[in-house]
Parts: C-alpha cells; sequence; structure tokens
C-alpha cells in the first residue's frame, strides 16, 4: 500500500531559523515536539477509523494533514481532525495538574503548556490546512458536496489569511509581531490547492513474508454481507491467514482468501458494504 513520506514545510525552517536568530532554540524544540505529538493525535485516530497517511508535513503551526480524502467518510474526517488538538489539549492540562502536586516543574514546562494550548486552538480556526478548516469542510460537503465545500472553506482561509496580514501590518507601526506574519502566509498559503497532497490510505497488510517461514494459523471468521470494507479490516489478524466468510440474510454467500480480502480493500471504497462487492 506504499510507505509513509515525510517532509517539512518551507515555512517551519524559516520559523526554525527566526528563533535560532533570537536566541529562543529550546522554544522552537518544544513547539516542534508538540506539533508532532499533535500528528500522533491524528495518526492514532486515523488507524482506528481504518487510515493511515502516506505523507506527513511539519508545519510551523502543527503537522496539519491536508489534501486528498477521496475515501474519507465525514464523520471520520472530523474525528480525525479533532484528535490533534484534543491531544494537545490533554498534554496541557496534564502539566498544569502536575503544577499542583510539583509546582517546581513549571519552570521546566511552562512553554510546552502554553504552545499545547495555542496548537489546540489555533488549529480550531476555520481555514485550511488547519484542523478546523477540515472540519468546516467535511460538516459543509455533507449537504454541499464536496467541490463547493472545499471552495467555500479555500475563501473563508483567504479571508480570514488576509485579515491576519493586515494585522501584522498593523502591528508594524508599534511592536511588529513576527508570528502573525508567519501565521497569515501559513493560512493564505494553506488555502491553496497543491499538486501532490498528503491523503489518506487504507490501513491494511497482507502476508508477512518472515512470519510465514516460521508459520502462520490460519484464521477463519464470518462476517454479515452489511458490513462495510473498513469493518472487515478492523477484525483482520496480521499473525495469521485470514479466511472470512460473508453471509447475507444468515446464509453463506462468499468465502474469502488472503488474496480476496487485499483486492477488496485495494479497489473498493472503504464505506462500501462486502454484499454489493461479493
Amino acid at each position: 500500500m506504499g510507505g509513509i513520506t515525510f517532509s517539512v514545510h518551507p515555512l517551519f525552517i524559516l520559523l526554525g531559523i527566526y528563533y535560532s536568530a533570537t536566541g529562543r532554540i529550546f522554544v522552537f524544540l518544544t513547539v516542534t515536539l508538540c506539533a508532532l505529538v499533535h500528528e500522533l493525535g491524528h495518526s492514532f485516530s486515523a488507524s482506528r477509523a481504518g487510515y493511515r497517511l502516506n505523507k506527513i508535513t511539519l508545519m510551523p503551526f502543527g503537522a496539519v494533514v491536508q489534501g486528498d480524502t477521496e475515501d474519507l467518510a465525514p464523520k471520520d474526517q472530523i474525528k480525525i481532525a479533532l484528535a490533534g488538538p484534543l491531544v494537545n489539549l490533554a498534554v496541557g492540562i496534564f502539566f498544569v495538574a502536575v503544577w499542583w502536586v510539583y509546582p517546581e516543574a513549571y519552570v521546566y514546562t511552562d512553554i510546552a503548556v502554553w504552545t499545547s494550548f495555542s496548537l489546540a486552538f489555533v488549529n480550531l480556526i476555520p481555514a485550511t490546512p488547519l484542523d478546523g478548516g477540515r472540519v468546516l469542510c467535511a460538516m459543509l460537503s455533507i449537504k454541499l458536496g464536496k467541490r463547493k465545500a472545499l471552495l467555500i472553506t479555500r475563501l473563508v482561509g483567504c479571508v480570514l489569511g488576509i485579515a491576519l496580514l493586515s494585522l501584522f501590518i498593523a502591528s508594524c507601526f508599534y511592536s511588529p509581531n513576527v508570528s502573525l506574519l508567519f501565521f497569515s502566509l501559513f493560512v493564505l498559503f494553506g488555502g491553496l490547492p497543491t499538486k501532490s497532497p498528503a491523503r489518506y490510505v487504507k490501513l491494511f497488510s497482507g502476508i508477512n513474508l518472515n512470519k510465514l517461514k516460521r508459520g502462520m494459523p490460519f484464521k477463519k471468521q464470518g462476517i454479515d454481507g452489511g458490513a462495510t470494507v473498513k469493518k472487515l479490516i478492523s477484525i483482520l489478524d496480521e499473525d495469521c491467514i485470514n479466511e472470512i466468510v460473508v453471509y447475507k440474510n444468515g446464509v453463506e454467500s462468499a468465502l474469502l482468501d488472503q488474496n480476496d480480502i487485499s483486492e477488496i480493500v485495494k479497489n473498493h471504497s472503504l464505506n462500501q458494504s462486502l454484499g454489493e462487492i461479493v
């Protein structure tokens, strides 16, 4: 199904140079760590829904997921998008709770706390590629369709980006806010279409050849034809060679071996029912 590739957003590099030049490299490293924790939230939620990322891009305000979500149901997209901010929020609350028990820990963790809270709330802004933009797009797509929803979400992002850039320009007359400049550019460029977007791919692994050399047991299970491909993936055992009996109205209608399962996962939507396929 392909491996995961990693990349770094150009603005992330510029932000790192800025923090280094101003002697705040520890702050930058903390932001980077919190961004990775943010991404772990997305990845964990995605794997539970039957997906994984084929590309992770580290960005200045979180490792934000963006791009083609063709097989991603709106409710799954909302859950995965909110997982990142919720993890950051949980981390921030955890450290605040630690302060009550060990107040001396404040001096070592205050940056992590404020960074976690900032990432959580900033990513809820309804602009792509922020998580709030993905939630807005998913909610709009339910009634308006993907194309219109994406267009509206990008327009909202452009308006917010211009507004943030205007605030930066205004701050130049008093005390320039460089972080605001980075954020406004992030929102503006994030709303533009990409040639090779990150996307979710179906989470499925075939037979592990190394395990097969040692011998693998067969595991036979039954499933109703009304179940989706996503449900099928969730019951597979990677330590076994799987066989699945598909039932329609309580009667056996098909027997799927490991090759059949691989073809179904490769060629069909996660939300398609097995009864429609077999």
